[in-house]
């Protein structure tokens, strides 16, 4: 659905144009780590909590920061490896609401474990963002590698989609495709494959310590949830690690740097 949402942007601005072998091939290698985490995310949430998985997804951005060291050679400095741990304390204090005594009573069970390798393929999608740009147009490899993603997806899919009442989904459901179509997936991966080319996996990642935060706002803000102070530690963490890891630092270089 992000993809055909995409389509008409793409030919009115650049036709429909079918790129060449090399770049079909990675843009499918690209579209693989985010239908694993995908696959993974919603396989994981039939048996573990959104508790679990998103104490675990804070594990990200030092993924990331790992694979970019190998696949881009984005070396990381000590300040910025401490800014890391600190995000990743930061989010989990907001996740636990500060309490210790859920955080090490944190049982990984099967979910959890599938989770776990999700995150560890979607730590992959920046660094190979960087690694495969070739200067295209971004909105070109946004568009295919949605695209190209759906289509595994559907591959996988297939066992499953005779078995299916369409009828009985509730409306509902289809409107939060729809948002999580244009919203979660098109605008975001946009964002991040632009963002990714221009300032590097790491600090892309990084942002992801501000999740718990708008999560937490926004329930505020829908009265869903109340703000509670002993989240404020956690919250100050985060920022801080945020500001800091975005920060120009001299002793990082990325020996494949590209014009962009």
């Amino acid at each position: 659905m992000a993809a055909l949402m995409f389509l008409p942007f793409v030919i009115a601005k650049y036709g429909l144009k079918i790129p060449s072998n090399s770049a079909l091939l990675c843009y499918t290698f690209l579209s693989f780590p985010l239908i694993t985490f995908f696959w993974c995310m919603f396989e994981s949430l039939r048996y573990t909590s959104v508790l679990n998985t998103g104490a675990l997804y804070t594990l990200v951005p030092a993924i990331t920061a790992v694979y970019a060291l190998i696949i881009n050679r984005e070396f990381t400095s000590k300040s910025r490896i401490f800014w890391l741990l600190t995000g990743t304390v930061g989010a989990l204090w907001v996740v636990f609401r500060g309490s210790f005594e859920s955080f090490i009573s944190l049982d990984l069970n099967h979910g959890d474990l599938v989770f776990l390798v999700g995150c560890l393929f979607l730590g992959l999608y920046n660094p190979l963002i960087k690694r495969f740009y070739k200067g295209e147009p971004m909105v070109l490899m946004t568009f295919w590698v949605l695209l190209l993603g759906s289509v595994l997806l559907f591959l996988l899919s297939i066992p499953n989609i005779a078995h299916i009442n369409w009828i009985d989904i509730e409306n509902d459901v289809y409107l939060g495709v729809v948002y999580l179509s244009f919203f979660s997936t098109l605008i975001t991966f946009f964002i991040i494959n632009y963002s990714t080319v221009r300032i590097g996996a790491t600090k892309v990642s990084a942002y992801g310590f501000l999740t718990p935060l708008f999560v937490i706002s926004i329930s505020i803000v829908a009265g869903i949830d109340s703000f509670e102070f002993i989240i404020f530690p956690g919250m100050l963490l985060i920022l801080s690690a945020t500001i800091f890891i975005q920060r120009n630092d001299k002793h990082i270089t990325n020996a494949i740097e590209r014009d962009t």
